[in-house]
């Protein structure tokens, strides 16, 4: 028998595999009993789970984590950033402007493609799994290898939990019928389940870029952290727990140094996804898709030393000057005068007005080119090309100590949040206030994580989501949500549209 990446039940909700690894061989068909039999083996098939983080793109839709699509999803619909239109840039079909606007419906491509990234990586696992399961390892040698598969398919479900909340469980491979919504506190409890039943199992000792036991008590804190937006439940005391079960990592001095080209060396990364496009990953240019088509003048002084950039999103006006001047984590943005490095003057845009961002915008549906402040977290440097060689931060020790500090506040005890968040913001170079309350918590947690992906979530736990902002109105509380992609609903006749959004 012959075993193919993608099964029929995969196929009919619009599930493709499709990775490229680092070290790994990949097999997509493989002899049942035949591979997997060896430490070698063994080790090619878990790589390509780890693969799968790194996403695809296919005719379908754009699936890295780090595009914009992907990771734009969870940045744009929060009010930490916003792609706003520029001329005829940056429309396409209205997606980004419904998501400023909370307006978005079941078509927009975002939310399919972070349905279908998540999704792909579940496939992915899956079949690894019952290829492993039919090898002829031992029931014990099996154990601690499902145990970091699972916690990993963990790790997806989490997101689509918090994106989607009642969708399908999908864990055996061969089950080809139509799956139905599981209500999101059973894919609540699945999750939950699943990292507690691992965690024995899982390597105890930081190893970069690994589904440990650090990754999964990171993971479990930010379940039950948002427990409450989740299921209702608020479970403040066993996210502390787990935090004081992550071990071995520390806040490296360089608040920088997590996001510059080499940054696997940094003590603080607890979970990340490798890249090196000379090994042939690819997806990972975010850095591109921010700034000024221009900004390439401003990092190299050589010619066509660095790749074009797309001018796309940028900060919500207020978000740089919630920073004040003296924290160093203001420099993740891009604002002012931008130098072209060969000649020493400010660079000039193609309609001959110089390129300096500012923090205003004149408007969602129709902004100049140089306004929005840029996104600078990554480092950008001369002889970079379109795929970058930095790993993408998904974990790190800070937010170990900011989950803390938040649930002791949550919790009505303010004095003992102090020492987690102090660590943080003495390294920003800032003074903690007199008192320490959710509203210094909610922008500490904004200036630490700009542009990190996890800002529409924070946005939901404080209820600020549901609040006007910039070019956004009141939010429905069923937005909270997102609906489960038109196509899938449209594939997929078991399944139900989330409340709030229409059925059909």
């Amino acid at each position: 028998m012959k075993i193919k990446i993608t099964a029929a039940i995969l196929l009919s909700m619009l599930f493709t595999v499709s990775c490229t690894d680092l070290d790994e061989q990949l097999y997509d068909q493989v002899e049942d009993g035949n591979f997997g039999n060896t430490t070698k083996e063994i080790d090619a098939l878990v790589g390509g789970a780890y693969s799968s983080l790194r996403g695809f793109s296919d005719a379908i839709s754009n699936n890295y984590p780090t595009c914009e699509y992907v990771f734009f999803l969870n940045e744009v619909v929060s009010d930490e950033a916003t792609i706003p239109t520029r001329g005829t840039n940056w429309y396409d079909g209205g997606q980004y402007q419904d998501a400023q606007k909370h307006t978005w419906k079941a078509d927009n491509r975002m939310i399919l493609s972070a349905w279908r990234y998540n999704y792909t990586g579940i496939a992915k696992i899956n079949a690894i799994i019952y290829q492993i399961n039919k090898s002829s390892l031992t029931d014990k040698a099996k154990e601690p290898i499902f145990a970091e598969l699972k916690a990993l398919r963990a790790y997806y479900y989490y997101n689509l939990l918090d994106l989607f909340g009642n969708v399908p469980i999908v864990t055996n491979f061969e089950d080809t019928d139509l799956p139905t919504n599981s209500t999101r506190k059973q894919v609540y409890d699945f999750v939950e389940k699943e990292l507690t039943d691992a965690i024995p199992f899982l390597n105890p000792n930081p190893v970069y870029s690994k589904l440990t036991r650090n990754v999964a008590y990171s993971i479990l804190a930010r379940l039950y952290l948002n427990s409450e937006a989740f299921i209702g439940q608020a479970r403040w005391q066993d996210c502390i727990e787990m935090c004081q079960k992550v071990t071995g990592y520390s806040l490296t001095p360089d608040f920088f140094a997590n996001f510059v080209t080499e940054n696997q060396t940094s003590p603080e990364i607890i979970f990340a996804i490798p890249y090196d496009s000379k090994a042939g990953t690819v997806g990972n240019y975010m850095n591109s898709m921010s700034a000024h088509y221009n900004q390439k003048l401003a990092i190299s002084a050589i010619p066509n030393n660095y790749p074009w950039s797309a001018n796309g999103m940028c900060a919500q006006p207020g978000v740089y000057s919630a920073f004040a001047d003296t924290d160093k984590r203001k420099k993740c943005m891009l604002q002012g005068d931008q130098i072209n490095l060969a000649t020493g003057s400010v660079i000039m845009m193609d309609n001959g007005e110089p390129l300096t961002y500012t923090e205003n915008l004149t408007s969602l549906e129709d902004a100049k080119e140089n306004e929005g402040v840029r996104l600078a977290k990554y480092e950008m440097k001369a002889g970079e090309q379109w795929e970058r060689d930095h790993d993408f931060v998904l974990i790190r020790y800070s937010e170990i100590l900011m989950m803390q500090a938040e649930c002791y506040v949550r919790l009505g005890s303010p004095d003992l949040a102090r020492p987690f968040v102090q660590q943080v913001a003495a390294r920003a170079g800032e003074e903690l206030p007199a008192t320490i309350d959710l509203a210094f918590i909610n922008q500490e947690l904004l200036k630490e994580f700009t542009f990190e992906g996890r800002r529409r979530t924070d946005n939901i736990r404080f209820g600020t989501f549901f609040e006007p902002w910039w070019s956004k109105g009141t939010t429905e509380k069923y937005r909270a949500i997102f609906p489960i992609p038109s196509t899938v609903m449209t594939t997929n006749k078991n399944l139900k549209q989330n409340p709030g959004y229409p059925q059909s």
